[in-house]
C-alpha cells in the first residue's frame, strides 16, 4: 500500500507534495506548520493555539472572516493545533484551487500587517471560552492538564496543554504574538500538499506563484529536551460535578516511530480497545466493576505516554479497578500476548491505516498523511514502512515492552472523584493542580 506522490522544495524552503487522483472533481489543499504547543515556554503558553483561531481572522489583502470566500466557492475547511503541529485544510471544487492557494499564501505571509489589538483581543477571549467548555465546565474535563502536569515536569515542552494556561493567555502581549508569528509560520518551517483532480505540473506552477515570493523565516532549531523518566508512582486527586469516580493510569513511553512505539500501540489494543479486549472483558463484562475501559499510546514527536482510563459501576471505588489494571498488565509482561491478539492486533492497525486513505482531504486523509510523514521524518513514502513497525512486532517483543515501560511502581495514578467522596480514589491521593 503506498500513496503516489511527487516532492519538491521551493527556493524559499516550502515544500510542495503533489498527489493526482482524478476519481472526484475536487482539490485538496493541505498545510501542515511544524509549530506546536511544544515550541511555547513556561509563562508564555497557549499561543500556536491562539494562531489556529488568529489565522481565520483575515491577512492584509482579505482583512475579513477567512471562512466565507471558500465556503461561497463550495469548499469545506477547517485546521487544528496539537503539541507538534498546527494544520489547516480545504476541499475545493477544481476550479477553486487558486482560490484556496491564494488565501493560504496570504495569511502565511500577510497575517501580521491585519493583526490588530482588537482581533488579538477578541480570540484571547474566544480561547478563554474554550478552555472553560472543553476542561473547566466539562465532566472529567481538568483530567488531561493534571495528567500532562505531573508526567512532565514543569520546564518540559509536554508539561502543559495546547490551549494554554490561563494566567499565561491574560499576560501575553501582542508584540510577544507577532514574535511568536514570525518565529514559526513561514515556508521555511511547513509542507503543502495538493492532492486530488489536479494536473501536477499546472498545480505545482501556482504553488510557485502564490508562495515562493514569500520570504523563508528564520531555521527553527528541534526541540529536544532532556528525558524525564519516572522514578516512582504519584497518586492525584480531582473532585469534580461527576456522577461516577474515573481512573486515569499513564506511563512515560516511546516518541512515536520510536522503537516500542508500535509495540505499545498494539499493547493498548490488547488492553483495552473492544470487548474481546482484557480489561473490557474482566473490567466491564465479567467483574461489572466498570461502566467502560479505554486505553492508548499517546505518541508525540519528543515523548509519549501510555493511559488507561476507565469508569466505576455505581457501588465501587477505584482502587478495584486499580487492582484489575495492574493485575493484567503484570499477566502481560509475564505471558506475553497470544498469538491470536497479536494478529487481531495487527488487523486493526491495518485497517486503521486503510480508512486513513479513503478520502483525499479534510482530517486523515491521503494529504494530511503525506503531511504527517514529511512534517515528522521528512519522507512521505514513510507509508509503508510505518505500516511494517507492526507487522515486525514479535510476542517476545511487546512483551519486553510492557515490562520495560508498565510498571505500576513509576507511573502517574489519577482519581477523579464527586465531590465530596474522596473515599472513593485512590488511597493516599494528593490533589492535582489545576488552577
Amino acid at each position: 500500500m503506498t500513496i503516489s506522490f511527487t516532492k519538491h522544495r521551493l527556493e524559499n524552503g516550502l515544500d510542495v507534495l503533489l498527489h493526482e487522483d482524478h476519481g472526484c472533481p475536487i482539490v485538496a489543499v493541505n498545510l501542515w506548520y511544524h509549530v506546536g504547543s511544544k515550541n511555547e515556554r513556561p509563562g508564555r503558553t497557549g499561543f500556536a493555539h491562539l494562531f489556529e483561531h488568529l489565522m481565520f481572522e483575515g491577512s492584509a489583502h482579505h482583512d475579513k472572516g477567512y471562512f466565507p470566500p471558500l465556503q461561497g466557492a463550495g469548499a469545506s475547511l477547517n485546521g487544528s493545533t496539537n503539541a507538534d503541529r498546527t494544520n489547516y485544510w480545504e476541499v475545493v471544487p477544481s476550479n477553486a484551487l487558486e482560490l484556496a492557494l491564494w488565501m493560504e499564501s496570504d495569511r502565511m505571509g500577510y497575517l501580521l500587517p491585519a493583526l490588530t489589538e482588537a482581533k488579538f483581543s477578541n480570540q484571547r477571549d474566544v480561547v478563554l471560552n474554550e478552555r472553560r467548555q472543553n476542561y473547566e465546565n466539562r465532566p472529567y474535563g481538568l483530567a488531561p492538564m493534571a495528567m500532562v502536569g505531573a508526567l512532565f515536569p514543569p520546564d518540559h515542552p509536554y508539561h502543559w496543554t495546547t490551549i494554554g494556561e490561563i494566567a499565561d493567555l491574560h499576560a501575553a502581549k501582542l508584540d510577544e504574538v507577532r514574535r511568536f508569528f514570525s518565529t514559526y509560520y513561514h515556508p521555511a518551517n511547513a509542507s503543502l500538499v495538493l492532492a486530488g483532480d489536479i494536473n501536477p505540473d499546472d498545480a505545482l506552477d501556482l504553488a510557485r506563484a502564490y508562495f515562493e515570493p514569500l520570504p523563508p523565516g528564520p531555521a527553527v532549531a528541534p526541540v529536544r529536551p532532556e528525558p524525564v523518566p519516572l522514578t516512582a508512582e504519584t497518586r492525584l486527586l480531582i473532585e469534580d460535578r461527576v456522577e461516577l469516580p474515573r481512573l486515569y493510569v499513564s506511563w512515560l513511553t516511546p516518541p512515536m516511530f520510536a522503537d516500542g512505539d508500535a509495540a505499545l500501540d498494539l499493547a493498548a489494543d490488547i488492553l483495552a480497545n473492544g470487548k474481546t479486549s482484557r480489561l473490557y472483558r474482566r473490567m466491564v463484562f465479567d467483574e461489572r466493576i466498570a461502566t467502560d475501559v479505554s486505553a492508548v499510546q499517546n505518541s508525540r514527536e519528543i515523548g509519549g505516554f501510555l493511559q488507561v482510563a476507565a469508569t466505576a459501576a455505581p457501588g465501587h471505588v477505584l482502587a478495584e479497578l486499580d487492582k484489575v489494571v495492574v493485575d493484567e498488565i503484570a499477566r502481560l509482561a509475564a505471558d506475553g500476548p497470544t498469538a491470536d491478539e497479536i494478529d487481531r492486533g495487527r488487523v486493526q492497525t491495518e485497517a486503521q491505516f486503510m480508512f486513513r486513505l479513503q478520502t483525499v482531504g479534510g482530517f486523515g486523509g491521503k494529504s494530511d498523511q503525506l503531511n504527517a510523514y514529511n512534517t515528522f521524518v521528512g519522507d512521505p513514502s514513510f507509508f509503508e514502512r510505518d505500516l511494517e513497525r507492526y507487522g515486525s512486532v514479535t510476542t517476545e517483543a511487546l512483551q519486553a515492552e510492557v515490562q520495560r515501560y508498565l510498571n505500576h511502581l513509576c507511573r502517574v495514578a489519577l482519581s477523579v472523584v464527586p465531590r465530596g467522596r474522596r473515599d472513593l480514589a485512590l488511597p493516599d491521593s494528593v490533589p492535582a493542580d489545576v488552577s
